[in-house]
């Protein structure tokens, strides 16, 4: 399982370099079904992945200038102050067992994944839904409109999303910085990187008093999706991201589906 998990790793990297996100969302799963990692750790050791992973990703962008450092600077604040927040205050005091019906306790753990399950099939939808945006970016002369309170608004959202279940959100800042900040397509990609790559880091410094950290296995997972990052965007230069998109898209939404079905009808498979 182990080395299943290893080579998912990798993916979660590639899917990353190649269309821009969609990794993280396969990172918790990858965790707790691969290397059965306890469900609410591994929302922790995912915001470390993840974020690490997308700063890695982050650099060549900005390098590109597809990098809109006031953008993230206003959708990351409240953004990185709402994931601290979440995991430093919130996920601790969430009680073991949360409510019950019937003969059915709904565990933290269980609460988590199905969370995390729903957050992968709005992902999927939006990433099948997504037409192609690669000829109509928006153009690089109409004056860049902060919507200030929605961008506040929205960015702590995404944060306390991205601090609850431990993914990047990508699919749900891109949109936002493509409609609320009037960015290219392209621009909305980099900068969305490096907000994630913000928030996750310092969401996870929350965690660090609140559990005993694998460094071991968080390392290894990293090192192998940075390495995936750079095949994904060698490869992102020969093969059409829409189509893979999609079809990342569809595995996403089985992937979610599959785990609902799990959580709900067989508990206590897995690592809890």
């Amino acid at each position: 399982m182990e080395i299943i998990g290893y080579i998912a790793s990798l993916i979660i990297g590639i899917s990353l370099g190649l269309i821009g996100g969609g990794g993280s969302i396969l990172t918790v799963p990858v965790l707790v079904y691969l290397f059965k990692v306890e469900p609410v750790v591994a929302t922790a050791y995912s915001l470390f992945i993840v974020g690490l992973a997308s700063l890695v990703g982050a650099i060549p962008k900005y390098k590109q200038g597809q990098v809109n450092l006031k953008t993230a600077l206003i959708f990351g604040i409240p953004s990185i102050a709402a994931v601290f927040a979440t995991r430093k205050f919130i996920v601790p005091r969430i009680p073991q067992e949360v409510f019950t019906l019937g003969d059915f306790v709904v565990t933290k753990s269980i609460l988590m994944m199905i969370l995390f399950a729903i957050l992968m099939v709005f992902a999927s939808v939006s990433m099948i839904r997504e037409k192609n945006k690669n000829g109509n970016d928006t153009p690089e002369e109409i004056k860049q409109k902060f919507n200030y309170p929605l961008i506040l608004v929205e960015g702590a959202v995404v944060g306390t999303l991205t601090g609850l279940v431990g993914a990047g959100g990508g699919f749900l800042i891109i949109p936002a910085l493509v409609l609320l900040s009037k960015l290219p397509m392209k621009q909305a990609v980099g900068t969305s990187l490096l907000i994630i790559a913000a928030k996750s880091l310092i969401g996870f410094t929350g965690d660090l008093s609140n559990y005993t950290m694998d460094w071991k296995l968080l390392l290894s997972v990293t090192a192998l999706a940075i390495v995936g990052i750079f095949i994904g965007d060698a490869l992102s230069k020969k093969v059409d991201g829409n189509k893979l998109k999609k079809g990342f898209g569809w595995f996403v939404l089985v992937m979610g589906i599959y785990i609902i079905v799990k959580e709900l009808f067989f508990p206590g498979g897995g690592s809890h």
